[in-house]
């Protein structure tokens, strides 16, 4: 699923695209509650509906959001919104 700049995702407003891979799409994104830029992952249809990767996914999120570290990004949400994991 490709998304284009404008596009909401919730609270943030997709700004442009910064890679793709297996695992998801990653888009530069501006959350406008807290008016500051971050990273989104879309999964894409055939990951999100694979139980085994969504899990594989949301364990990774769980992992990373427990470091702290100047190297490594900092999760602030996972989420479901509209259709889009």
């Amino acid at each position: 699923m490709a998304l284009t700049p404008g596009t909401r995702l919730g609270p943030s407003e997709i700004v442009s695209p910064l890679g793709a891979g297996g695992m998801g799409e990653v888009y530069r994104a501006r959350d406008t509650r807290l008016a500051r830029t971050v990273a989104i992952k879309v999964l894409p249809a055939d990951v999100a509906t694979d139980a085994a990767a969504s899990a594989r996914f949301e364990r990774e999120a769980r992992a990373i959001a427990t470091l702290s570290h100047p190297h490594i990004c900092v999760v602030h949400d996972v989420a479901h919104h509209e259709g889009t994991d």
